[in-house]
């Protein structure tokens, strides 16, 4: 049978190891710290009495011989937005996957004193470094007083503050969503956009404008929503009562939730009187009635390459803004993940013509 624990009953502790394995306290030490001088029969010896006692290190005992915590901090909005929240998610596996764990600090609005409040709760703890999803501009500018020595990664900050960034590309996104909607018949797209102080919807926006332009299309007047279905659904009241609209381009797959509400409710037939593609690729939008043509993010290669740059950053010593040329270098260690068109029933149809 395989014990577990000392046999004081107390939980073990590093000489309990190094009693049962029969090396010195040090010896054991330096297989924790993956220390290339111990003997591979040493090493196993160590390992094998470190499972059998279930012994658990000391994190912060480790920290304090190491110099390293092994700890990444995560800044992120208090929300269960799909996109934040999964952006969380995927930084999360991608720390866990590089050996670190994630300490996260959640602020309800993103202003400079939440910000920095929620930065020095984080370096209380001794995180390495910090990775920051800055979906709205008084974030980034909130980063002016961070601490010039702790390394940082802006997650969807725009140009981060001449921090490092890493982003989808939004822009590109919407330009994909309406070369589709005009490539499918449509003479020109309405845009339902998210909250003007979020980064994200902006560079939608920005877009969505690039490519009616591009393609010497009208340019409807711009709806604004909150993100919510219910925002959707009251715009999705205002375009059904259009009867020049054709195609419609919303900025997340939420709102896109409400447009098809309203659009049933009035007797919109959707793709056959008007397409609607919407952004994110929730889980549900392969569900809505009709299925929804959308735009995928990448969480997961956000969370990697987030981890790879931050950890990069550590590894430097020091983030790009203690250094002159800040904004040089993180123009070059910009990370910038394309996103993905996914077709489903609701741009299938053609759209009626006038």
């Amino acid at each position: 049978m395989v014990r577990k624990g000392s046999t004081t009953g107390r939980p073990a502790v590093m000489a309990d190891v190094a009693r049962l394995a029969g090396v010195s306290h040090q010896t054991v030490s330096r297989v924790l710290n993956h220390h290339p001088s111990v003997s591979p029969g040493t090493r196993t010896r160590v390992q094998a009495a470190i499972e059998e006692l279930d012994y658990r290190p000391n994190s912060a005992a480790r920290t304090l011989v190491t110099k390293r915590s092994k700890v990444i901090g995560v800044l992120s909005l208090d929300t269960t937005l799909y996109g934040p929240a999964s952006t969380l998610y995927g930084i999360e596996q991608a720390a866990r996957r590089a050996g670190y764990f994630v300490s996260v600090a959640s602020v309800k609005a993103q202003d400079g004193e939440d910000v920095t409040d929620a930065l020095e709760r984080l370096t209380r703890q001794s995180v390495e470094g910090v990775v920051i999803i800055a979906p709205q501009r008084a974030t980034v500018e909130a980063l002016a007083t961070a601490p010039s020595d702790l390394p940082l990664v802006v997650v969807e900050g725009g140009d981060g503050g001449g921090r490092p960034v890493v982003c989808v590309d939004q822009a590109e996104g919407a330009r994909m969503m309406v070369r589709h909607l005009l490539n499918r018949g449509a003479p020109t797209v309405w845009h339902v956009a998210g909250p003007a102080d979020w980064l994200e919807a902006q560079s939608r926006v920005e877009g969505w404008r690039e490519e009616l332009r591009a393609a010497g299309a009208a340019e409807p007047g711009l709806l604004r929503g909150d993100w919510s279905p219910a925002s959707g659904y009251a715009n999705g009241q205002l375009l059904a009562e259009r009867p020049d609209v054709r195609a419609v381009f919303v900025a997340n797959d939420q709102m896109a939730l409400g447009v098809l509400r309203a659009f049933h409710e009035r007797e919109v037939d959707v793709p056959g009187d008007v397409l609607v593609g919407g952004f994110d690729d929730i889980p549900e939008s392969a569900y809505f009635t009709p299925p929804l043509t959308t735009i995928r993010q990448d969480f997961d290669a956000v969370g990697r390459r987030s981890i790879d740059l931050l950890l990069t950053r550590i590894a430097d010593g020091a983030s790009p803004a203690a250094s002159t040329g800040a904004a040089a270098d993180a123009a070059e260690t910009t990370a910038v993940v394309p996103p993905d068109l996914v077709i489903r029933q609701s741009t299938v149809g053609r759209a009626r013509t006038a």
